[in-house]
């Protein structure tokens, strides 16, 4: 690990501009970012202490909805009485991910940066990783890709994002608020994370300067048929293979709207639209609900050792939807 120093800003606004210093980064919770300096991938130069500033409330807002302070923890946020009545799904995943001493150091603001989890990023041994070292090739494309994307990938990268908070902040429609030098603004869930492309360095549109400051949920009927589903390796302490988050409106047995998110199969939470439209509209059943998982697959693409993972993901989604609609 390189020496570097040490700030502990008042402020947000001196955080911001301690920020614009080469080399700086933000320190939270530090549980990714501090694995990330020990293997050598992060070399700040000038950690940015934020964990004390006036951000981890949640709060109700005005018009309905919430909102999330950046630092709050993953176990505050799981636990907290308004997640849990009218966004359990985002409490589920919360609590499938990682371990509870981790849960309860993690910020939110931490979560939606977390960097992928590919064994050829983490191991500095390998030189052709594109994510750490630009233009030096993809070794996962023809490696060790058991773990990999099947949705959205490129030949640049076919890595995945870890997250099961950011797979359920899809489903219900989350914003991000964020302040930088040009003031503050407010980015969908949905164009926050990128895809690989020809820059899988770059994995958000978070720019350089900016700071997350919060996280708002508006109001959304997901409060009662929701279900996230985890499939991994082990029950504990792993990351998904593949994840969904499944979300249902019913009214009579009719659904009028739905959310089908996917985690674990891209380098973002993947949306299944297609798969929604499928059960917009229709009477909920097991008939529609397997239609739907198999349109949820659709273009798929797999590298080998991780060709599994599509007959998985139609097998996760199916059994989500019906775990979320009282059908199992």
């Amino acid at each position: 690990m390189n020496s570097f120093s040490y700030l502990r800003p008042g402020d947000v606004t001196s955080a911001l501009q301690h920020i614009r210093t080469p080399g700086a980064k933000f320190i939270g919770g530090g549980s990714n970012l501090l694995d990330l300096m020990k293997g050598g991938i992060e070399q700040p130069v000038m950690l940015i202490d934020i964990s004390h500033l006036p951000l981890s409330e949640i709060s109700a807002q005005p018009g309905g909805g919430i909102r999330i302070g950046a630092l709050a923890r993953n176990s505050d946020v799981a636990a907290h009485p308004l997640v849990r009545r009218n966004y359990p799904l985002l409490a589920q995943a919360l609590l499938a991910g990682a371990s509870p001493q981790l849960r309860n150091m993690a910020t939110v603001g931490g979560n939606l940066m977390q960097r992928t989890r590919c064994g050829y990023f983490y191991d500095t041994a390998f030189d052709a990783c594109n994510k750490r070292l630009p233009g030096s090739g993809c070794a996962a494309l023809a490696g060790r890709n058991r773990n990999h994307a099947i949705f959205g990938a490129s030949e640049q990268c076919i890595a995945v994002n870890p997250s099961d908070m950011n797979v359920a902040l899809t489903a219900l429609d989350a914003v991000i608020n964020v302040q930088g030098s040009h003031g503050r603004r407010s980015i969908a869930i949905a164009d926050f994370h990128r895809l690989p492309g020809e820059t899988p360095q770059h994995e958000t549109n978070l720019a350089a300067d900016e700071m997350i400051l919060s996280v708002d949920l508006p109001p959304v009927p997901f409060d009662e048929y929701v279900y996230y589903l985890k499939v991994r390796d082990r029950a504990s302490y792993a990351f998904a293979l593949v994840s969904v988050a499944a979300a249902l409106d019913l009214h009579l047995g009719r659904v009028t709207d739905v959310r089908i998110v996917m985690g674990g199969v891209a380098h973002k939470p993947w949306r299944a639209t297609a798969a929604e439209a499928v059960l917009r509209g229709k009477i909920l059943s097991a008939t529609a609900v397997a239609d739907a998982a198999r349109v949820a697959i659709d273009g798929a693409q797999a590298y080998g050792q991780n060709d599994y993972k599509i007959e998985l993901a139609q097998s996760a989604v199916e059994r989500a939807l019906l775990h979320a609609g009282d059908l199992s």
